[in-house]
């Protein structure tokens, strides 16, 4: 039974994998490139005006910031968009007739995302590696936060897939929710410099603890402790995830 459960959701990460892959022009180049992008504009603006945490360069800040918000934005975009397309193109009922469970369902539409969102970090970090230096002062830290923020993202797209029943929904899920807690999350600079008032609007935002914390394993520096950013992100992921588990289990908007 557990083996037949493995070989299911195996197959099924494994054809998630394929779908995003096959399409990386689209689904990892364009991501890179938009990252690169932003690197270029605010670098080159801000380079020379701005040191964060007291000597970091502004393009070196900025850095692991896109990274991370290119692997946010990328595991939500996969597993959101796997599951409304099924929906509508009306393969999803091959899922159905077989014996998987919710869990492996979950499985496997969040580990996809988790390979997306971390190929598009990976690339982003290398390209723009060139443009300036990044010491690696705590390393565990920043693999802990990058994996934690695209099982959230992809277990919160997995939600969004459920909810929503067209590519419009979706859209305004990308536009409305995400798009703007990526972008106040922290990404362009640092919430320390902000007036405290908007720091602890910040702190309201989890995506700023993702960002924040995997910072940390750059800089050793952060603006909150790694370990206040890891308790929120923990307790984020377990009730998204268990908001989606529920879901799956019960069946919503996928079985009549």
């Amino acid at each position: 039974m557990k083996l037949a459960l493995l070989d299911g959701t195996g197959t099924l990460l494994y054809k998630e994998v394929l779908r995003f892959w096959k399409v990386s022009f689209q689904t990892v180049a364009a991501p890179v490139l938009t990252a690169v992008l932003y690197l270029l504009i605010f670098g080159h603006v801000l380079e020379d005006r701005v040191l964060v945490y007291g000597s970091v360069g502004y393009t070196s800040f900025l850095i692991p910031g896109l990274v991370m918000m290119s692997v946010l934005q990328n595991a939500f975009a996969n597993s959101s968009s796997s599951l409304i397309q099924s929906k509508i193109t009306g393969n999803l009922v091959l899922l159905l007739v077989t014996p998987l469970s919710h869990w492996a369902w979950f499985l496997a539409y969040v580990g996809a995302s988790v390979v997306r969102g971390l190929v598009v970090g990976v690339g982003v970090l290398v390209v723009t590696l060139w443009f300036a230096p990044l010491p690696w002062a705590e390393p565990g830290w920043a693999l802990l936060f990058i994996v934690a923020g695209a099982a959230l993202m992809g277990a919160f797209g997995l939600v969004a897939g459920l909810w929503a029943e067209k590519f419009d929904q979706i859209a305004a899920f990308q536009s409305f929710i995400v798009m703007p807690m990526t972008f106040l999350s922290g990404v362009f600079y640092s919430v320390g410099s902000l007036p405290p008032f908007w720091q602890k609007v910040s702190h309201l935002n989890p995506f700023f603890y993702i960002i924040d914390g995997f910072r940390r394993g750059f800089f050793g520096v952060s603006d909150v402790s790694p370990w206040t950013g890891l308790a929120v992100v923990g307790v984020t992921l377990a009730v998204v995830c268990g908001l989606c588990l529920h879901l799956l289990r019960t069946g919503y908007k996928v079985r009549t």
